[in-house]
């Protein structure tokens, strides 16, 4: 089983990641991947269509898909479409976990009583809100030219407050009306090996300001360095350093574009060496250096 792993960082300031989907102008196939969040796809214009677990979801407006940790999918959008993203780190389950930090969401079609039709109705609606609010936010970002943090703006008074209210109805919603609490042996048992590699990653993301070495990271974990080079080469397709250059540039690229830090400072505070280096680094990935980014943001 060779498919790629998703690395998902969530917006600045907020416990999850909200986004438009990228595949919104059609013509897009997003290949088979995973991810250790819990995931919400949110349709609200146009059609798209997911493949998950062998099993076919055609999504039209209105309608949502819950994508539970560790399955493998892909996703089809040949047509226009706008489609809300919600991924939830699997950590803001704490409590609610069946066994082995385990925890499983039903399809919002696998039940056609009025109880779930009226949850499935909430849940759209409620997807349909915080991406409005959210939308509204980022408008207010490029009006006020709001770059540097402590700056009070439209979308600070008050924002994180309503974004937080919406997104805990979610979970709210999730918990109380999509778990399911039955699990069976066949299904931790296919779990386990990408949960296993899952607490990895997300032990890399909590410590990936520190001089993180692959024998530190397998030895913490029980592993031989061989052992978990392997794993990351054969469930993730990269290696240990790369993966960890991913985890330190996509935090400091958003620094570098919502923050007046300066390119020294953002460099040390995510665990690169120096202002060259991370520079080196950023241009590689992004085709442009750092001050370059941030003045075209600016200017934007």
């Amino acid at each position: 089983m060779e498919f790629q792993h998703e690395l998902i960082i969530p917006n600045e300031g907020l416990p999850f990641k909200l986004f438009l989907f990228e595949g919104y102008n059609g013509n897009y196939i997003r290949e088979k991947h995973w991810h250790t969040s819990i995931e919400i796809f949110a349709v609200m214009d146009g059609e798209l269509t997911f493949f998950l677990n062998q099993e076919k979801y055609p999504l039209t407006a209105g309608k949502f898909l819950i994508i539970n940790s560790n399955e493998i999918h892909s996703i089809n959008a040949l047509e226009k479409n706008r489609t809300a993203v919600l991924q939830i780190p699997l950590k803001q389950f704490e409590g609610y976990f069946t066994a082995e930090r385990f925890i499983r969401f039903s399809r919002p079609e696998t039940a056609a009583t009025e109880k779930r039709k009226e949850a499935n109705r909430k849940m759209a609606a409620l997807m349909q809100d915080i991406f409005h609010i959210y939308e509204k936010g980022k408008k207010t970002d490029i009006l006020s030219g709001r770059t540097g943090q402590g700056e009070l703006s439209e979308k600070t008074a008050g924002y994180e407050f309503r974004m937080l209210a919406l997104f805990y109805e979610i979970m709210y919603l999730l918990v109380t009306e999509y778990r399911e609490t039955e699990v069976q042996e066949r299904e931790l048992r296919h779990n386990r090996h990408l949960a296993v590699l899952s607490r990895i990653t997300t032990y890399m993301r909590d410590h990936y300001q520190e001089d993180l070495k692959l024998s530190q990271v397998a030895a913490a974990f029980g592993y031989s360095p061989e052992y978990l080079s392997r794993m990351f080469q054969k469930y993730i397709k990269v290696n240990f350093k790369t993966y960890l250059q991913d985890i330190r540039m996509g935090y400091a690229y958003g620094e570098v574009v919502h923050t007046d830090k300066t390119i020294s400072q953002i460099a040390l505070d995510h665990g690169f060496c120096g202002s060259r280096a991370f520079a080196r680094e950023f241009q590689k990935r992004y085709g442009s250096l750092p001050s370059a980014v941030r003045k075209e943001q600016n200017i934007s």
